[in-house]
Formats: structure tokens, sequence, C-alpha cells
């Protein structure tokens, strides 16, 4: 089952596409009315983004790619779900933005792509569902022009240490094993019928920056965060306007993690 993990986990997210993409969690109703789908964890590492060429890795069906566009960058949305990306492009030209969007896994995306990049991008539930972590920060590199940027948020590994329901620590922060998981319903409202199969990888923080810092990136700030900015988890609470935590543990272990690294 392993080695058609692509196939399988690009069932699971064509399943999810058609759910998310009418939920209240993904909110595509304030989203064509300008809502922009982003957080202060990320705009906080972007900066002026107006002119700049970003690439977004697993953008899902598009929403952040379409806010990045908005603020006046040339995006280039990139999702191995055939599904996520015809729903992008459905929603891009709705809102009538240039936004570019490719159906590619992350690992074949340099034999399609010869472009380069000020800014690459990805974030929120992505590199669990990547096997080789090197290889991942190559990609990255690949994509970036000297001095370019790679901004990351993340959910923190300690998260994937606990079981679904947040009762008990469940896997090894170092694991490296396979992750092979049935899943009922989804993280969005709607679904509750789905079941799906999920594969799945758990990359410790000490492997993600040493891929990107063997790959030729400088890491220029990381940083930890408390809550999620998406209630996304079972048994959350939400303790401040947009930060969520799991009920319980409150604010006593990271949820999220950020990375702003440059190519040399």
């Amino acid at each position: 089952m392993e080695e058609n993990y692509l196939e399988i986990n690009k069932k699971t997210w064509n399943n999810r596409t058609e759910v998310h993409v009418d939920s209240e969690f993904y909110d595509n109703e304030s989203f064509l009315k300008g809502r922009s789908s982003l957080n202060s964890i990320e705009l906080d590492l972007f900066g002026d983004i107006k002119g700049k060429k970003i690439l977004h890795l697993q953008c899902h069906f598009g929403q952040d790619s379409i806010s990045l566009s908005r603020l006046g960058a040339q995006v280039t949305g990139v999702d191995f779900s055939d599904v996520a990306i015809e729903k992008a492009k459905e929603l891009a030209q709705k809102m009538d933005v240039d936004t570019s969007f490719i159906c590619c896994d992350v690992y074949s995306l340099p034999d399609i792509l010869e472009e380069q990049f000020d800014i690459v991008f990805t974030s929120y539930g992505t590199i669990g569902w990547l096997p080789d972590i090197n290889r991942w920060g190559s990609v990255v590199s690949h994509f970036l022009k000297p001095g370019g940027q790679f901004v990351f948020a993340e959910f923190h590994p300690v998260v994937w240490m606990f079981d679904s329901e947040f009762k008990f620590v469940k896997y090894n922060y170092f694991n490296t094993e396979t992750i092979i998981e049935e899943s009922e319903g989804t993280y969005t409202d709607g679904g509750e019928e789905m079941r799906n199969t999920e594969i799945s990888w758990n990359h410790p923080m000490s492997d993600v920056v040493n891929s990107l810092m063997s790959s030729g990136l400088e890491i220029l700030s990381l940083k930890e965060f408390d809550y999620s900015p998406y209630n996304c988890f079972a048994n959350m609470e939400e303790v401040s306007s947009g930060e969520f935590v799991i009920s319980g543990l409150k604010r006593r272990i990271p949820m999220v993690y950020a990375i702003l690294a440059q190519k040399k």
C-alpha cells in the first residue's frame, strides 16, 4: 500500500475537496466577497509581496493562492488533487484573478515547471503527506531564485504525536514509520459519512530545518506558537480571537511553527 501512497491519498483529497468547498470552515461565501484566507502567522513573514512571483505548494483548492494574488503577487498554485485544482480554477475565474494552477505532486514538479520564484510558500498540514523530507527541501530550493525566500507555516510535530481525540500520546515524536490509517469524515463540517485511507509520515522539526539547510537555504526565523489559527482538531476551544487550543491542554503544547528561510 505504501508504494501507492500518491494514488491513495489523492483519492482521499479528491473526496475531501468536494466537501470542503461547500463547508462553513472554508466559508467560500465570504471569501468571494473579499475575505482573505491568510493568517497573521504567515503574513508577518511575507512582508510586501506586490510584484513578487510566488509558488504555492500543496495549495488545496486555492484560497490562499488567490489571497496572495489579491495582495499583488503573481502566484502559481500546485496540488496533486485534480478535483482541488479544478475547483481552484473555477474560484479564480469567479473572482477575476489571474492566479495560475498546476495539478502535480511536489516531487514531480521540477519535471514539468521550469520557472524560478521570489518566494515559495506552503502551509498547514502539508509535509506530513510527503515521505522524503530531504527531497522536499531540494524541491523548495530548486524553485527559488538566489536570494529568494521560503515561507512555511505548519502544525507542530508535537501535535501529530497524539491520537485523534488528544487523549493520549500515540506516536513517537521521532517516528519514521509509515502511518496508515482509516479516517472517518474530515476536519471541516460536513462529510461525516466519508471513509478514507490516509498514508502519512511524521517529520520532527530538526529534520525539516536540516533538509532546508542542506539544500542551500539559510534559516532567517523560526517561531513556535501555542495555538492553531484553525478549529480543525477534536476537542478544541477558542481562547482568543482566531486562536484555538486543545481543551485540557490549553497553551501547554506548541501547535504551530513557522520558518522564514532564504536561498543563498
